[in-house]
Parts: C-alpha cells; sequence; structure tokens
C-alpha cells in the first residue's frame, strides 16, 4: 500500500499541511523540517496522488498530438521534440496518428477531449469553416504546426513560400536549365488541408515567374512519379534538377537515379527540404532547406502551455530557415 501524507506527517511530528508545503516546494516551513520531511518521503517511497493533485489545479498534466504518421523522420523528429519539452515542463502527452485521414482526425480529437488533456497540438488534414467551428466550439487550447488551419489558432512554422522560392533560386544559381518540381501531395489539393505543401508551390512558382526566364519546368504531382521519370532524359540533355517537397522524395529520386546510372551531380541534380537526420547516411550529401524541426517541437509545447495558463498570445513569431548548399547539386 502507498504511503499517505498523513503518515508522513505522523512519522516527522508535523502537520499534514506542513508535509505538503515541504513537498510541493512552498514557503513558509523550516529548511530543516523540509529536509527531514523530504528524506522521510522519499524512504518510504512516497509517491503523490495524481488524481488529487490534477483536481487540485484543475488539470490532467497532459497535451494530445496529432500528426499524420511516424514513417517520416520529419513528424518523428517533431514529435520526440514535443515529448522532451512537454516532460521537461511537467506534462506527459498523448499521441495519435490520422494517417492523412479526415474522419480519424476527428476521431483523435475526441478521444483526446474525453481525457481530459489540457491542450491539443495538432497537424491537420481538416481545415473547413465547419471544421474550425467545431474546434473552437471544443473550448480547448490548440496550437497548430505544419498545417495551418485559419486565423482562429495560433500556428508555429517557417515561412513555407519564402524557403521554397530561396531554394528554386539556389537551384537556378547553379546553373540548372529545366527543373523538375517533384510534389506528390499536390494531388490532394482539392480533397485536404496541405497549406504548407501549397506554400511551398507558390513560393516555387514565385522564383520561376521572376528569375527563370527560358527555364524549362516540370510539375510530377503523382507519387509514382518514377515511372513518369522513365521518359525523361537525363544524361546528355538539358542539366536538369530535381527539387523535391521533402528529404524522403529526395532519397527516393536519388535511389532512382543511382539504379538508372544516372550520376549526381554529374548527369542531373537534387534538391531537398526539411533536413531530417538520416540525410548523414546519405551519398552524395543533399542540398536542402533545413526546417527547425526542434525548434518548432518546442515552440508549440511553450506556446501551448501559455495558452493552457490562460495568456492572451497576440503573435507568434515565424522561425526561421536555411539552405544547405551539399553535393548533391
Amino acid at each position: 500500500m502507498s504511503v499517505t501524507t498523513e503518515e508522513i506527517a505522523r512519522i516527522c511530528g508535523v502537520s499534514r499541511g506542513t508535509v505538503d508545503r515541504a513537498l510541493h516546494g512552498r514557503p513558509g516551513i523550516n529548511p530543516d523540517t523540509r529536509k527531514r520531511i523530504i528524506e522521510t518521503a522519499q524512504k518510504l517511497g512516497y509517491r503523490p496522488n495524481f488524481i488529487a493533485r490534477s483536481l487540485a489545479k484543475g488539470r490532467t498534466m497532459t497535451l494530445g498530438v496529432i500528426v499524420f504518421d511516424l514513417y517520416n523522420r520529419f513528424f518523428a523528429q517533431i514529435v520526440n521534440a514535443i515529448e522532451s519539452k512537454a516532460r521537461e515542463m511537467g506534462y506527459f502527452i498523448y499521441l495519435t496518428l490520422t494517417n492523412k485521414d479526415l474522419e480519424i482526425e476527428k476521431k483523435c480529437i475526441e478521444h483526446l477531449t474525453d481525457r481530459k488533456v489540457d491542450g491539443i497540438l495538432l497537424c491537420s488534414v481538416n481545415n473547413s469553416k465547419d471544421y474550425d467551428k467545431y474546434l473552437k466550439s471544443l473550448n480547448i487550447p490548440i496550437v497548430t504546426v505544419i498545417n495551418k488551419i485559419s486565423e482562429s489558432f495560433h500556428y508555429i512554422s517557417i515561412d513555407d513560400r519564402i524557403a521554397m522560392k530561396q531554394a528554386t533560386r539556389h537551384v537556378i544559381d547553379k546553373g540548372y536549365k529545366r527543373i523538375i518540381y517533384l510534389s506528390p501531395a499536390l494531388s490532394y489539393r482539392d480533397k485536404m488541408n496541405i497549406y504548407a505543401v501549397n506554400q511551398r508551390f507558390i513560393g516555387f512558382t514565385d522564383a520561376i515567374n521572376e528569375y527563370a526566364s527560358g527555364i524549362e519546368t516540370i510539375i510530377i504531382d503523382n507519387k509514382n512519379f518514377t515511372d513518369l521519370f522513365d521518359g525523361i532524359k537525363f544524361t546528355g540533355s538539358k542539366k536538369t534538377a530535381v527539387i523535391c517537397t521533402s528529404d524522403i522524395f529526395a532519397i527516393e529520386v536519388l535511389s532512382y537515379f543511382k539504379r538508372r546510372g544516372i550520376k549526381v551531380p554529374g548527369d542531373a541534380g537534387i534538391m531537398g527540404f526539411d533536413n531530417i537526420d538520416v540525410l548523414k547516411y546519405i551519398e552524395p550529401a543533399l542540398t536542402t532547406v533545413s526546417y527547425p524541426m526542434d525548434d518548432i517541437g518546442i515552440k508549440a509545447v511553450e506556446l501551448l502551455l501559455r495558452l493552457v495558463e490562460g495568456e492572451n498570445v497576440h503573435e507568434v513569431p515565424v522561425l526561421e530557415h536555411r539552405i544547405i548548399d551539399r553535393m548533391s547539386l
């Protein structure tokens, strides 16, 4: 049977209120008495009653996290940063995965609200007006990451449009005469929220219109993109670069080129996006856009907890990205 604060009080010869002050670091207690109480609690294996603490604070000390999946190291790294920061702040997380399904996402939200989480970090595939209204009706703090829903909810991210514009300009400056823009998620633009992907495509279009006079462009929004690559001549043709909207696609393109004997960057160049941690194992080293995944996770938790505390947050800073120039261009 677990020891109670009443037993600790009896053993130490103090009141239960004094024990509570000692164990929760509150003032109004003699340092020697505090030390004796803490040592006694540790010796007896005392653990605070979580339910009682939650009722007293009006919180469960838990946060909900909703992301697409963990197949992409991009999401895994963000979740890892979220969990680490939440734990540092005294919170545990409930992690749920939607597999990019609109209805599963709603079920995830219901699951988390039923468990009385204090707030939710949401990477959404929904963004309709009705959905916005539904989320607001929950009366729970929500912070969105990766995909923005609306101005109703704070959003933590980089400026994806500017980042892709700069990445495209970087490719153009390398002297490429044909650019293949690879973004399979664009095929879902009429079906779900792909805010970040759309912003990147706008940034690519901005750069092409502004800097790429006379450069041939090919847009591929098909997940079976390697089949389409079979019909494109890379060796002995226009100097071609493939700009990918995530490093995962860039790695697939690099693997395809190796199978076909297409040299990178001799015959074709590759530009990624995200700078996921597994790139350290990839050869040639991939040029990419560094998306600050750890900072995104940390800032999202910090912002969510400010909202949980009832703070009125007006502005959220846009986080910085960087172009990482390596050997694939």
